[in-house]
């Protein structure tokens, strides 16, 4: 399609107990499933009444009406652009990098280009081979533009297969820093809370009693800062059971312990804080560390990353809060 559109399909009794994708592909000849699909879970398919529909399974009833919203197609093909990286380390299959915050990971409406897989495009140049039919880096999973650490991208396809069986079974290990506000009540534990998307916001996630999916991380305190019996901050670490959408942020907060400069998932505090706590950039997050087995060799590949300056600065401000 060569522009954004808005499709209003009402289904007879000839669909009833079709699936989705299948059913609104057969209304919208000009799309295949594939791409209805992708529209179901971007959240671009609603009820006339405005529900957000997710599941692409869902069945079909007479007379459901459901509103499609085809957004302008993107740029096919990301181009390579100069932007420094640091890398930890690089070979023919994989690679790994300490991203930092602030860089979005891949284009989108809204950031086109500047995005990693720009930056990556142009380091890594003919070492790339086909992902998917394209010369393109293989992302495995994703940080948030505003969350910094360490991260492994795939160069050829078989690698990229490879790390995402790990990480779809969880076969691997994720640790993140976290600066939160207050401290948990237990030095250690761990949070075991379904998470789904949000009932009323469907950009946000939420923890869900009777819905969404499994979630679990391991949490440990590091350092409070402030007073003993009712510490202003503290330094925890969080090492991921499972990899749900903002995972970290979530459990953090459900715990009352949200992250730092949080703009979705934090509580803005109006107890006595230095000014530069309160104004925090950015989610005070930060993957510090990412091991795994290279697909390839088989050899158990660590890394780590130490605080980027911002959040170590933070730290220091927090060190001299009695």
């Amino acid at each position: 399609m060569s522009e954004a559109k808005r499709h209003i399909v009402t289904f007879d009794q000839s669909a009833t107990g079709e699936r989705l994708d299948r059913a609104l592909a057969v209304a919208l000849p000009t799309l295949t499933r594939s791409r209805v699909k992708a529209l179901i879970e971007s959240r671009r398919v609603a009820l006339a009444d405005g529900t957000t529909v997710e599941e692409p399974s869902r069945k079909v009833k007479t007379g459901d009406q459901f509103v499609v919203d085809v957004p302008e197609p993107e740029a096919p093909t990301p181009q390579p652009q100069a932007i420094d990286l640091e890398i930890l380390y690089e070979d023919s299959d994989l690679l790994v990098l300490n991203k930092p915050a602030g860089l979005v990971v891949h284009p989108a409406p809204g950031n086109p280009d500047n995005t990693l897989v720009n930056a990556l495009l142009a380091h890594c140049g003919d070492s790339l081979s086909g992902i998917g039919g394209v010369r393109r880096p293989g992302i495995v999973h994703r940080l948030d533009k505003d969350t910094s650490g360490v991260m492994v991208v795939a160069k050829n396809d078989a690698t990229h297969q490879a790390l995402s069986k790990l990480f779809a079974a969880h076969d691997l290990v994720r640790i993140y820093k976290a600066l939160v506000w207050g401290a948990p009540k237990a030095k250690t534990g761990t949070i075991e809370a379904a998470i789904g998307r949000h009932p009323i916001d469907r950009k946000r996630m939420a923890v869900r009693e009777t819905s969404g999916r499994h979630a679990t991380t391991e949490y440990w305190l590091e350092k409070r800062f402030g007073p003993p019996l009712k510490p202003l901050a503290s330094l925890v670490g969080a090492k991921l059971g499972t990899g749900r959408t903002h995972q970290v942020r979530v459990h953090l907060s459900h715990i009352g312990c949200p992250v730092i400069g949080d703009p979705v998932y934090g509580r803005r505090r109006n107890s006595p804080a230095p000014d530069s706590l309160k104004s925090f950039k950015r989610q005070a997050l930060h993957a510090a560390v990412l091991e795994f087995r290279h697909p390839a060799t088989g050899k158990i590949m660590k890394f780590a990353s130490e605080l980027p300056q911002d959040m170590a600065r933070l730290v220091t401000e927090l060190n001299s809060v009695k």
